[in-house]
């Protein structure tokens, strides 16, 4: 089968089935009809829209590190920060760690995609190698943009430091605001299958297809870079040069593995202190736990939820959802409504696990911000790191994990090909 032939074809990266795109409308999207995945989208502008997203993310992040970005004031003592000065605290503190979390999570990375967005979508004159690396690292560097976490993160932080003194915002503060919204937008925009076939045409495959049916059983394996569908036995996309296999190689071994080390590293991150409050010469360490009952006995309720929620909830039920998802790929005779609930936990994991790491930027902020000396200081503690560090390995554990494990053994039958939801 031709490549144009193949245009309308797509192996779902969830669930393996074989499913003929519908003819989209502008503001459509196609859902696969077993798994409910999307599978596709069709924007009007689909050029225009990321582009002026991305250009005005770009400018707002730029606007937000030049200025002050958050305030206190304390007995009668000021003290303001912006974004750039965040990690310079952290290093000067012997934290280096911390700051090039920061750094990656919420500058780096986010500038990067931003600028590969206008870049691929602009058809700016660039060696075809470069816009194949760029377009690869922009959809894996998509799930570790942290802009929305860190916001979420700084509002937590004005809750905690009310109690102590007055809390402003500076001149940055809706920049980056507007920034966070932007950035979100320019994301939402950029289509993979579209952006993919505006690099390279899409590689054909001689041997003939039946849509309704998973690519393993017909000899096929997708892409995950790329989407392009591709012989089983080729190994390497020659699209986008990236390798693969029908299925991830030793999937739920890694994820096993990552999952394990995330919960040895789990123990002593409740356990250690995150932070150190350093109040008129007293040190007062505060361990996640220990900040939620801080928060809620001040009255502080529905932050200290949250915090919970994510800091505590979140990491403990994700390692748990992980490991029944590995134990549940092994299970045989599995029903269709076994796979569907599975399906349905891996996206609730992929979605809440990064939202984990707000308790990390509350200290970054806070550490910071909070610089007067004597009077009161704030300084991260070894236990942020460890904490960073489970999240990050959950993360990993996550992505490790092939769904299409949870859908091998159900029943091949579909009822009908995806329709366009309007947006």
């Amino acid at each position: 089968m031709h490549g144009e032939q193949q245009d309308g074809l797509i192996l779902c990266p969830q669930c393996d089935m074989l499913v003929a795109m519908p003819p989209l409308s502008y503001g459509s999207k196609a859902v696969c009809p077993r798994c409910k995945t999307q599978l596709s989208a069709r924007w009007d502008e689909p050029r225009k829209r990321p582009i002026g997203y991305a250009l005005s993310a770009l400018f707002m992040l730029l606007v937000a590190n030049l200025f002050p970005f958050v305030n206190m004031r304390v007995a009668g003592i000021v003290s303001e920060i912006k974004l750039i000065h965040i990690p310079e605290v952290m290093v000067a503190e012997d934290y280096a760690s911390m700051a090039t979390l920061f750094m990656v999570f919420v500058q780096l990375i986010p500038t990067f995609c931003m600028l590969a967005i206008i870049l691929l979508c602009g058809r700016v004159r660039l060696p075809q190698g470069l816009k194949v690396w760029m377009a690869k690292v922009l959809f894996q560097f998509k799930t570790w943009c942290m802009v929305e976490i860190f916001l979420a993160g700084v509002l937590v932080s004005f809750v905690k430091l009310m109690a102590y003194g007055d809390i402003g915002i500076g001149t940055s503060f809706i920049p980056y605001c507007l920034f966070c919204l932007l950035q979100v937008r320019a994301f939402q925009c950029v289509d993979r299958r579209w952006l993919w076939q505006e690099i390279e045409a899409t590689p054909s495959v001689a041997q003939p297809v039946t849509v309704g049916k998973t690519g393993m059983r017909q000899g096929l394996r997708s892409c995950r870079c790329c989407t392009a569908i591709l012989p089983a036995e080729q190994l390497r996309c020659p699209r986008c040069h990236s390798q693969g296999h029908v299925r991830r190689n030793n999937s739920l071994q890694w994820t096993m593995a990552l999952l394990i080390t995330s919960f040895i590293l789990y123990i002593p991150a409740m356990l250690m202190p995150i932070m150190v409050t350093e109040a008129l010469g007293n040190k007062m360490p505060s361990t996640v736990m220990a900040g939620v009952i801080l928060l809620w006995s001040d009255g502080s309720y529905p932050v200290a939820m949250v915090i919970f929620i994510a800091s505590i909830m979140v990491p403990s039920l994700k390692m748990l959802a992980i490991g029944w998802l590995c134990w549940d790929a092994n299970v045989k005779g599995k029903q269709r409504a076994d796979s569907e609930r599975m399906h349905l936990i891996y996206e609730v994991v992929e979605f809440v696990g990064r939202w984990s790491m707000i308790d990390v930027f509350v200290i970054a902020v806070l550490s910071a911000l909070v610089r007067m000396g004597q009077l009161m200081s704030i300084y991260p503690a070894t236990g942020a790191l460890l904490f960073a560090l489970v999240v990050i390995l959950t993360m990993f554990a996550a992505m490790t994990f092939d769904p299409r494990l949870s859908w091998d053994r159900v029943s091949e039958t579909i009822k009908k090909e995806p329709q366009g939801d309007g947006k």
